[in-house]
């Protein structure tokens, strides 16, 4: 978990440092979304746990350790599920399996499997969840995570950032400008890329001005 804070810190620096650099408005708009969404994250973070506690966890697992992105959804009234597909989890320990819930994030840690580690962090969940009431379930290649909605509600989407995502994509399309609206794209293909997708389009921005100076293609990004 720390060095998930600390890449998005190091992320945060970054888009700081850009933006002293940026004299565009729209360019700063971009960068200001990306800042607050990177703030946003870095906030809801569970706390760095003591030291001696990280260091024991640390020396106790073995091989080296995989982040888990592919996972399904739905839910019930009742239950928001998260389906996790890992090959052979079942033959394992139960507690080689474990599953920490607070009332708006989990993580997921499975140790030892198959000489590897996989862990899955959910932070800043779109409602709040029931610690006592939610659950995880071992099946055949399958981790069932259980959180025990609060109130019995449908959720639209599993976290708040995604769901503020949702909203300005929405948002980018609703205009009747094809200027705008390319922007707006490249708006949203700026928050949700990589670095190198930010550079890309940081050398798209540049090269842009240097034609606008020249005189040549009037192009505003």
């Amino acid at each position: 978990m720390a060095a998930a804070r600390e890449e998005l810190q190091k992320d945060l620096e970054e888009v700081k440092e850009l933006l002293t650099k940026a004299t565009r408005k729209r360019l700063r708009d971009v960068l200001m979304t990306e800042k607050h969404k990177l703030e946003l994250e870095i906030k809801n973070q569970p706390p760095p746990k003591p030291k001696d506690v990280a260091e024991e966890e640390k020396s106790s697992l073995g091989g080296y350790t995989v982040k888990i992105n592919n996972y399904g959804w739905d839910q019930s009234d009742k239950f928001i599920k998260i389906y996790i597909s890992l090959n052979g989890v079942q033959k394992l320990p139960a507690e080689n399996v474990q599953v920490n819930f607070t009332e708006r994030s989990f993580d997921l840690l499975v140790k030892n499997l198959n000489g590897k580690n996989y862990t899955m962090t959910f932070n800043n969940l779109l409602k709040p969840i029931s610690v006592e009431g939610s659950s995880k379930k071992i099946k055949t290649d399958m981790v069932l995570v259980m959180c025990r909605k609060k109130r019995e509600e449908k959720w639209e989407c599993l976290t708040q950032v995604e769901k503020e995502s949702k909203e300005k994509e929405k948002a980018a399309y609703d205009t009747s400008d094809p200027s705008e609206g390319l922007m707006n794209l490249l708006k949203k293909m700026y928050a949700e890329g990589d670095d190198e997708m930010k550079r890309t389009i940081n050398k798209a921005w540049v090269e842009s001005r240097e034609k606008q100076s020249k005189g040549d293609i009037p192009m505003d990004i």
